[in-house]
This record gives C-alpha cells, sequence and structure tokens, in this order.
C-alpha cells in the first residue's frame, strides 16, 4: 500500500466518517466499526518504513491522510493521528524487539509522552506505577506508550547526560493498563482520551525508549520530533470542512426580502478573509514540513536547515491549530442562529478547535521556545525543535 493509496481511501471514507460525527462523539470514544474503517485505510500503518513492508510515507503525506480523515471527522482524524505512531515508534527500539511487539503493521499505539509515572529500576527493567491523562484513542489501542520518571531503590535516577532526574517512555501491553472514564470534555469527544493506571507492571528494557536514541532505521523519519509533525492535519481538515459546509449553505440561500446570500457583502467578505487565513496557514505548514524533508531525505539532518526554518516547523504547527479555531469562530458568528442548533456542524467544530488548542503544541509554549531559539537563549520545550534533551 502506497501513501496515494492511504491517502485515497481516507477521502473516500470522509463523508462516512462525518455521517457517524453524531454516533462518535455520542459515544465518547471510536466505535469499533469506525476504528476498522480506519484500519482498512492504512492510516496506522504510515509510519512503518519499507524494510518492514510498510509505506514509508513521508510526513507531508501523513499530515495529508490526517487532513482528509479530519475533514470527515475530527475525533477520527485525532485518533488517527496518535495511532499512526506505532511505526515511527519502532525506529527508537532494537529491530528484533520492535517486530515481536508489532507483528502487524496496523497495531495501534497511544498513551501520554509527558514523565508522570514512577518508574523504579528492577534487574532487566522498571516496575512501573502511575496514572496519566489524556490517552487519545487508548480504549481501541494494542500498546500503550507512557512517560515515567526513574528511580533508583525509591530515589531519582541521573540521566547519562547529568540531568538530576532521568526519565524515559515506556511501552506497555494494553491489556495491563487500567482505563479510567474522565473524558467529559467539551470537544473531541469522540477521541475517547481518558485517564488511565498502571500499577506495578513490569517494563522489560528493551520496551523502553528515548528520542535521543534512534535504534533502527534512519533517514526523515528516524527523528526525535517525527510524532509531532503531522498534528497540523485535524485542525486543517476542520477548518476546510467548515469552509466548504458554509460556503454550500451561502451559495444556495435566498431570503424572501434580501435576496441571495452570496451577494450579501458581509458574507462575501468573511468568507474571503477566511478562506485567505486558510491558505496562508496550510501553505506555511506544508512548506516548512516540505523543506525539513528534503533535507532530511538527501541525508542531512535538522542540524542542517537554518535557524528559521527549523523554527518555522513549530511555529507553521501552532498557527494552524489557532488560525482553525479562528476560522471555524467566524464561521459560527456568521451564520448567527443557525449555528447554535445541534446537530450543527458548526457547533461540534467550534468546540472541538477550542478544545484541541489547548494541546501544548497551540501554546505559548511553542512560542517561547522558538523565540529563545531564533535568539540563542534557552527552550522551554525543546523537543518540539527536535532538540531531544
Amino acid at each position: 500500500m502506497t501513501g496515494r493509496e492511504i491517502l485515497d481511501r481516507a477521502r473516500a471514507i470522509a463523508p462516512r466518517l462525518r455521517e457517524r460525527s453524531a454516533d462518535i462523539e455520542r459515544e465518547r470514544r471510536l466505535p469499533a466499526d469506525v476504528v476498522e474503517l480506519l484500519r482498512g485505510t492504512g492510516v496506522f500503518r504510515m509510519g512503518f518504513g519499507h524494510r518492514w513492508g510498510g509505506p514509508e510515507t513521508s510526513s507531508v503525506e501523513q499530515t495529508e491522510v490526517i487532513e482528509a480523515l479530519s475533514y470527515g471527522d475530527a475525533a477520527a482524524g485525532w485518533c488517527a493521528m496518535i495511532g499512526s505512531d506505532t511505526g515511527l515508534y519502532a525506529a527508537f527500539l532494537d529491530e528484533s524487539v520492535a517486530r515481536e511487539m508489532f507483528p502487524s503493521l496496523d497495531m495501534i499505539t497511544a498513551g501520554l509522552l509527558f514523565p508522570t509515572g514512577h518508574a523504579e529500576r528492577v534487574p532487566g527493567g522498571y516496575r512501573l506505577t502511575g496514572r496519566w491523562q489524556f490517552g487519545s484513542g487508548i480504549t481501541h489501542s494494542d500498546w500503550v506508550i507512557s512517560g515515567a520518571f526513574i528511580y533508583r531503590d525509591g530515589r531519582p535516577d541521573p540521566s547519562p547526560s547529568g540531568d538530576p532526574h532521568d526519565s524515559r517512555l515506556m511501552m506497555v501491553p494494553r491489556g495491563q493498563v487500567e482505563v479510567v472514564d474522565t473524558w467529559y470534555t467539551t470537544g473531541l469527544a469522540g477521541s475517547g482520551s481518558c485517564d488511565y493506571t498502571i500499577t506495578d507492571i513490569f517494563v522489560p528494557e528493551e520496551h523502553t525508549l528515548v528520542f535521543g536514541s534512534v535504534r533502527n532505521g534512519s533517514g526523515a523519519l528516524a527523528q526525535p520530533e517525527v510524532h509531532m509533525r503531522n498534528m497540523p492535519g485535524v485542525p486543517l481538515g476542520i477548518a476546510r470542512a467548515a469552509l466548504d459546509h458554509v460556503r454550500e449553505i451561502v451559495a444556495t440561500r435566498v431570503h424572501p426580502v434580501s435576496g441571495a446570500a452570496a451577494d450579501d457583502y458581509r458574507m462575501q467578505v468573511t468568507i474571503a478573509d477566511c478562506e485567505a487565513d486558510f491558505v496562508a496557514t496550510r501553505s506555511g505548514v506544508y512548506a516548512s514540513m516540505q523543506r525539513q524533508h528534503e533535507v532530511l531525505a538527501a541525508g542531512g539532518s535538522l542540524d542542517d536547515l537554518t535557524p528559521d526554518e527549523r523554527a518555522a516547523l513549530p511555529l507553521s504547527r501552532r498557527h494552524a491549530f489557532r488560525t482553525a479555531r479562528s476560522i471555524v469562530g467566524r464561521l459560527y458568528d456568521l451564520l448567527q442562529t443557525n449555528s447554535i442548533y445541534r446537530p450543527s456542524p458548526l457547533d461540534r467544530w467550534l468546540r472541538d478547535t477550542n478544545t484541541m488548542c489547548q494541546h501544548v503544541v497551540a501554546q505559548d509554549r511553542i512560542l517561547q521556545s522558538a523565540g529563545a531559539y531564533l535568539l540563542g537563549g534557552r527552550p522551554g520545550f525543546p523537543l518540539c525543535l527536535g532538540i531531544a534533551s
């Protein structure tokens, strides 16, 4: 299956996802048949390389697929984005271990990467305990990846680089994880991003990873921030869906007194303004990502990007989230009372974009990190720039 085939399949099922949006939101997770619909597109195998028999889709191609799925349903696109990282994580594991863990290329990984768990060093690995939030897609996942601080004899264990408290990512089979149903939220209800707990589970050393150490594979996808690149596909897909939805309504609406809505100045200016923001934002995302791919595919590293090119990646990603929220909000106001009745998709998109903008990639922390990098300062969130430690 090629990247083009996966994209074509994603576009083909988008209308079906739109039809299921109300069900997805009501169930607060992806129904089993929707998960299988996504699996059938090949989206979950996108990160596996050719030597695995995978499509080895570029980050640009991955983002296009996530954008197409999100055009159908935001929660489905979000879960596809999270679950498609399985092949990307494989590069940070020993190949023999990864092949044993992932006998199928269509397996799904969920979890929270920030180190909130407690991993006690024991012979051969760790005893992992903790509670994590935002396990998007965890209700249908095969593996759960979780960040944890490392302890030895109950005390923080320093990292090899000298940090006072080391941390690693731990991969645990879904069956050893307890889901805590906390996901009652403003939006993205269907993503099932529940809390989850792991209690005193042994994690073999070989099932742990850090983004600073690629253990098999090379090239554009074996990079520390690779799992963040396709995220803009979700807000871009929603913004495009909202624009198409409103344009169709305005183009066909005729008021008995004021006449055709398409001739209304306010309609024209608002839609054109939103289109301008969408085109510019989307171009920024794909141009910066394409430039990164060109450098990495030619054998270069992230350090071969200019500071401006490197900072453009997280900045364009953040801008996509914020701009999508702005576009949906303006279109919601444009249709006024017609927007407020459920199941209006604008009502759902308004809540979804507001919720996803609370993710760290859409926060001012990204501005600080990019600004500090450009000025020679200290980024607060270095991973967004591909700095693993």
